[in-house]
């Protein structure tokens, strides 16, 4: 009998997890707009209207765009493999980079200065930079993944979420925590859990509503505020500030040695959440994920904005909620709509920051379980290791913002000092210094010792040396001979391990179930039918058509 192609899935643009999805991760978006608005006024003293009237469009024409592709990329991915429980990559201005381009870039230059249009310039070259390496990694990152262990990815983006991003919500929701906590047990309710809410009513906008009406009736809020506020709503429209960024682009030799590392951590963690999104069961082509977002950084730099868009960590959590295609795009249409208004100085008036940030509380819990339940058993102390870079990195932030709010620094107060303190800060510098490569090395080479392939631990060994010696990771800046100590130290563990490999022992039996694990990971096989072309296309794996959570989602 001839093969015959099966008929094409029924793909609804919107099921009822889409509601879920779009209220949790648009309201998670809405933070990180409401933040990096925030830290534009108040830290480089731009003035209002070119944040909300060129800024903030420019970033609204990038997520309108990013999300809109990613929505049509999941819909390609569900006909390709005959499912309707595909779900789009979430996408939104990268977060760590929010804070790198203000206080890195940025805030020296205005410091300097006192002109906030020179630090904007420089934080456009800075984004564009950015945008030109991710389109180079591109072309890279595919072998990367192809060659890096999956608990070396998925805990280099645990880290990430761990320190990054669930940290600073947690300190917020505890500072007010009648407003947060209550937000938080009904996300985790609605979203870890099979109870649904009345009338399918979703359960993201019940706890926005709630948190925002116990933070109103606590006082926690102001009527004058948000009058003053909707009195600044205006229709922005965007367009191209080419001069802007030429000008920054004039002057970028001093910007590299933070753009070239910051744009390999970009296309790193792109690599790690596409594995995370093949961990929850959607495999996407890496190098169009890394094109997208290169793309996405060059176009909004060109714009006016310097906050560079990215692919989310959190993939999972929104399969988990219901999502599937149609919450990308909604959420970037509907945040692109409020940018154009001009509307996220109201919104900051009227939704408490507690009743908001509890998400990213959420999403942080969801990606560091991913880490430990979609890798071998044998492999959990290499998740760990991944994880150690990032923890170091977030604690020498905390330290030098500590020290900076005392008005002295690291350097002013001494190493000596700040270890006869218990403080070991020198050595968490040297070893949170591009954290996200340095937990993909390490945790490789964990991984491998693990299993006893001491030729691959020898090679990103060598690998971590290389990259020390240069200063991508290990080194305060890109230079030749930046961490000669730290290379040296990852030769001698290439050393050792190639000697152990002379031995030639067995590598590690795998144990039972991790055949099941890599069988979920592998990307499936085309369908192909030799039924007639009347029959009835199967059923879709991993859960009903309708948006409800499968009970495998969580776990990968």
């Amino acid at each position: 009998m001839v093969p015959t192609k099966p008929p094409t899935v029924a793909l609804p643009f919107w099921v009822r997890g889409d509601t879920n999805a779009f209220f949790g991760f648009g309201v998670n978006v809405l933070v990180n707009v409401l933040t990096l608005t925030g830290l534009c006024v108040a830290v480089v003293n731009l003035p209002e209207g070119e944040v909300f009237g060129t800024i903030l469009p420019a970033l609204g024409i990038a997520l309108v765009v990013g999300n809109v592709y990613y929505t049509l990329l999941a819909r390609r991915l569900a006909r390709r493999e005959q499912r309707t429980d595909v779900t789009a990559l979430p996408y939104g201005p990268s977060v760590p980079h929010m804070f790198i381009v203000i206080f890195v870039i940025m805030l020296p230059i205005y410091l300097r200065t006192r002109d906030p249009v020179r630090a904007w310039e420089a934080g456009l070259a800075w984004a564009f930079i950015i945008g030109v390496i991710v389109l180079i990694g591109a072309f890279v990152g595919p072998y990367i993944r192809r060659y890096a262990p999956r608990a070396a990815l998925l805990g280099t983006l645990a880290g990430i979420s761990v320190t990054f991003i669930s940290m600073n919500p947690a300190g917020q929701m505890w500072r007010t925590a009648w407003v947060a906590l209550p937000v938080f047990a009904l996300l985790l309710i609605g979203l870890l859990t099979d109870v649904k809410l009345p009338f399918q009513f979703p359960i993201g906008l019940a706890a926005l509503l709630v948190g925002t009406a116990i933070g109103w009736a606590g006082g926690a809020m102001s009527v004058p505020d948000v009058t003053a506020a909707a009195r600044d709503v205006a229709v922005a429209v965007p367009s191209f500030k080419l001069d802007l960024l030429l000008t920054g682009l004039g002057d970028m030799a001093p910007l590299l040695a933070t753009a070239i590392p910051l744009g390999v951590y970009n296309f790193t963690e792109g690599m790690s959440n596409v594995e995370s999104a093949a961990t929850a069961g959607d495999h996407y082509n890496l190098r169009s994920v890394l094109l997208a977002d290169g793309a996405g950084a060059v176009i909004g730099a060109a714009l006016g904005s310097p906050f560079p868009p990215a692919v989310y960590v959190g993939h999972p959590g929104w399969k988990a909620a219901g999502g599937r295609t149609g919450y990308s795009m909604a959420t970037g249409v509907v945040i692109a709509v409020l940018c154009f208004l001009g509307m996220f100085g109201l919104l900051a008036t009227i939704f408490p920051t507690a009743a908001i940030v509890p998400i990213l509380l959420y999403i942080g819990l969801l990606i560091g379980a991913q880490a430990f339940q979609a890798t071998p058993r044998a492999h959990a102390a290499a998740v760990v290791a991944a994880l150690i870079p990032n923890i170091a990195a977030w604690a020498t932030s905390q330290i030098d913002n500590t020290l900076a709010a005392a008005g002295t620094t690291a350097a002013t107060v001494g190493d000596e000092a700040l270890n006869g303190a218990g403080v070991v800060y020198d050595g968490l510098l040297v070893l949170g210094q591009g954290a996200i490569l340095a937990g993909l090395v390490l945790g490789a080479v964990v991984v491998f010792i693990i299993d006893k392939r001491f030729v691959r631990a020898a090679v990103f060994a060598g690998v971590g040396a290389v990259l020390s010696f240069v200063g991508l990771i290990h080194g305060e800046k890109i230079e030749w001979n930046a961490n000669g100590p730290v290379a040296l130290g990852y030769l001698f563990v290439a050393a050792i391990c190639a000697v152990f490999a002379l031995g030639r022992p067995a590598p590690r039996v795998p144990d039972p179930d991790e055949a099941e694990l890599d069988r979920r990971h592998e990307p499936p096989a085309p369908a192909v039918s030799t039924a007639p072309a009347t029959a009835t296309a199967p059923p879709a794996p991993g859960g009903p058509a309708d948006g409800t959570r499968p009970t495998s989602a969580v776990n990968g």
